[in-house]
């Protein structure tokens, strides 16, 4: 079993553990849950360099491998927000109010699909068993793929798998294709045992990362998401000019499979951090929406379509655009 697989079960047994000592969050406090992923890096860079600190914020970061356990902390109040997909959240919010204040990344290269040396296109995976996994942003990312190019999931005979059981699956020689993402993908470039037909550079901003906060935190910490916002466009802008030194204090952070300095700066080159100019585009300001507008179309048609009820969450229910701009 792969460390990155290691993490995604150990993790949540501390869940309990963990949640107690971030539940009860004051002002001054945000505690936020996420997985372990490259992008959320520049959360423990900003924190471990200081940057929260100096603007009186002490954030709290609890890794959570499962989407809806994380959910179901926030939405209880045992934690201030998530850092996730927003396709992901999305699926939540007629739930319970939250609302995205910050993007972190979006995915430019660090998602792929695996195929055998053989497959030249997506069309020619039709009728063959495919490992994914369901309900996650690799699902939404696949169906968003496949409707591209004039298919459906319904062409293909979904196996649903963790992104690291696919990759392993796909290795083993066990299915034809899978969804998954770094470390896998360099791997299989590394040793050729297939390759990646297309990976998320295709597709610019529709894997996005967003901090979203619980809307009674909005509004009763309105000078703690300052700060949060603020830390984060200043370790992006550290990140850009000192990378390696970055890198290492992002791997001692995130942890997990990312614990390498050498494996999280490989994996970063599958991302994009978002700075303040990013990050407006992305998420728009006060009247005119962003690029994530047509996201959250996207994401509410394709989880409509996927789970079988409907899902119309608008931009206004899912964007605060009040602290984009500092």
């Amino acid at each position: 079993m792969n460390q990155s697989l290691l993490v995604r079960f150990a993790r949540p047994l501390a869940l309990a553990g963990l949640l107690g000592a971030a539940a009860g969050a004051q002002a001054g406090t945000l505690s936020i849950g996420h997985t372990t992923w490259v992008g959320y890096g520049t959360l423990y860079l900003a924190r471990d360099l200081g940057y929260f600190k100096e603007q009186g914020l002490d954030l709290q970061l609890t890794p959570i491998e499962e989407a809806s356990m994380y959910m179901a902390a926030q939405a209880s109040g045992k934690l201030s927000g998530s850092a996730s997909t927003i396709d992901e959240i999305l699926k939540y919010r007629p739930q319970f109010c939250f609302k995205a204040v910050a993007a972190l990344d979006d995915s430019h290269g660090g998602d792929g699909v695996l195929v055998g040396k053989e497959v030249n296109s997506l069309a020619e995976l039709k009728g063959k068993e495919v490992a994914v996994n369901e309900g996650s942003v690799s699902q939404f990312w696949l169906s968003y793929l496949l409707k591209n190019a004039g298919m459906s999931l319904s062409d293909i005979k979904v196996q649903n798998m963790t992104a690291d059981d696919a990759a392993t699956a796909f290795i083993a020689g066990r299915v034809p294709a899978a969804v998954t993402w770094e470390p896998h993908l360099s791997l299989v470039r590394e040793k050729q045992q297939g390759k990646v037909l297309v990976d998320s550079t295709a597709t610019p901003g529709v894997i996005v990362d967003v901090v979203a906060l619980n809307c009674d935190v909005i509004e009763k910490q309105p000078e703690d998401v300052k700060a949060l916002v603020k830390g984060l466009y200043k370790a992006v802008q550290y990140t850009q000019e000192h990378p390696q030194e970055a890198y290492a204090i992002m791997a001692k952070g995130v942890g997990g499979y990312l614990s390498d300095p050498k494996e999280l700066a490989n994996a970063a080159k599958g991302v994009r951090f978002y700075d303040e100019a990013m990050s407006e585009k992305l998420l728009g300001s006060a009247g005119k929406p962003g690029d994530i507008k047509a996201i959250i179309g996207l994401a509410n048609e394709t989880w409509s379509s996927l789970q079988g009820k409907t899902f119309q969450v608008s931009y206004d229910d899912l964007i605060d655009t009040r602290f984009v701009v500092q």
